[in-house]
């Protein structure tokens, strides 16, 4: 598998602070030279959250998956409602300040949307239970995701002509919990029923194969500590994002199978909250040691590695934001013993 960035290289999550594409943007592509993606600011409000964002992509292919806004979040709804079309305007705003800023870059760009389980866990059906609830449900909504990626990378290609490679980024912070069992019915008395495994592979199965047809590498995020990476690797995914920082040993075990079967990793490492600076031995020392542990610390390794914060960046402060990103990149010099002792400085 030929993977699409340069070794230790860095890239973010997806989801900064602020209200501004323009000002965000400028930030990823002036902190993250070798990796940019598209900026999410859930700081603008419903949809520019997560899950109203991949809504305003679901309306866009039928606008029959429109979502709407409840007291606890968001549920299906016929047609296109504001929500949807301000989410809509937000996604429009973001690529927009993409191609305005980084008209000349050369390099992979990333785009996130949210993965089909996720979507599932998250959002209502009109009885007021989560989509989870219902299979055929859950199926609609992975073959609009589906539709939705390929809708999504067509318009970066355009948008992008010099860009060498489109990465596509499926967040899923809520699989875990699915698969266990750990997600609670309207009611609050109990919850639903665990997905099995082999359910839960070919939703995701799909949604990365319709990516991979669109021509994106295809990957998912998942920042929690039990991460199934053995699933995900086994569904198609090029590449898993995770916070090395909370893996559990069996999970980091998942981890070195993922290398050695040829797969990309993301490994979150640097805070995505804090405050001051950040040295670059210490910034590295969880990724260092990890490798270590695995056995993994020749430099060949690193070719399937990228550096990210452990999750997105709303919660930051500006100077956070920044610190983090440069953080990100410096882990990289030292895995690939360009600098071991520079440090960080918060702009």
């Amino acid at each position: 598998m030929t993977l699409p960035w340069s070794a230790a290289t860095a890239t973010s999550i997806g989801s900064l602070p602020g209200t501004s594409a323009l000002e965000a943007t400028r930030i990823v592509v002036g902190e993250l030279p070798g990796f940019v993606h598209v900026v999410e600011l859930p700081a603008r409000g419903p949809g520019a959250d997560m899950i109203g964002r991949t809504g305003g992509m679901l309306a866009q292919v039928s606008s029959g998956l429109g979502l709407e806004t409840t007291p606890v979040g968001w549920r299906f709804t016929a047609g296109v409602g504001r929500e949807m079309r301000r989410a809509i305007s937000f996604l429009g705003e973001d690529l927009d300040a993409l191609e305005d800023v980084a008209a000349d870059y050369s390099g992979p760009v990333k785009c996130q949307i949210v993965g089909p389980w996720t979507m599932a866990a998250s959002v209502e059906l009109q009885t007021g239970e989560r989509a989870l609830r219902d299979p055929a449900a859950a199926w609609d909504m992975a073959q609009a995701l589906g539709e939705a990626v390929r809708t999504q990378v067509a318009d970066l290609r355009r948008r992008m002509p010099r860009a060498s490679a489109f990465v596509v980024q499926f967040d899923e912070p809520t699989l875990p919990a699915v698969l266990e069992g750990r997600i609670g019915t309207a009611s609050g008395l109990s919850s639903y029923r665990a997905v099995d495994p082999q359910v839960a592979e070919r939703l995701l199965r799909h949604v990365l194969m319709s990516a991979t047809d669109a021509g994106a590498t295809a990957g998912v995020h998942c920042c929690a500590d039990d991460a199934p990476v053995d699933l995900l690797r086994t569904s198609g995914a090029a590449f898993v994002s995770v916070d090395i920082t909370r893996m559990k040993d069996a999970h980091e075990d998942a981890i070195g199978q993922a290398l050695d079967a040829g797969m990309g990793v993301l490994v979150g490492t640097i805070p995505s909250t804090g405050v001051g600076r950040i040295g670059d031995t210490e910034a590295s020392a969880p990724l260092r040691a990890m490798l270590h542990r695995l056995g993994l610390e020749d430099a060949t390794w690193l070719d399937q590695i990228v550096v990210t914060p452990t999750c997105g960046l709303a919660a930051a402060s500006p100077d956070w934001t920044r610190a983090a990103l440069t953080a990100c990149r410096g882990v990289g010099r030292v895995v690939r013993n360009d600098e071991r002792d520079s440090s960080t400085d918060v702009d």
